[in-house]
């Protein structure tokens, strides 16, 4: 599994568990709506800044971006 992937999959799986679409999460994160599909489809790579951002609306610790699903 890629890093991307990986990245891609805790998105997803932070964002559900907090009940978010992603335009919701867009919205928070004041970022375009696209980029959250683009990062959850694999089709971009976040930057650390923009995983900082993610995580803040998420309530969430950034490395939680990294942890290998199981």
């Amino acid at each position: 599994m890629s890093l991307r992937e990986i990245v891609a999959t805790n998105l997803r799986r932070l964002r559900h568990a907090k009940g978010l679409s992603q335009e919701e999460l867009a919205d928070r994160a004041g970022i375009n709506r696209n980029y959250v599909g683009m990062l959850e489809r694999e089709q971009h790579a976040a930057t650390v800044d923009m995983l900082e951002k993610l995580a803040e609306v998420l309530e969430a610790d950034p490395v939680e971006f990294f942890r290998r699903p199981s």
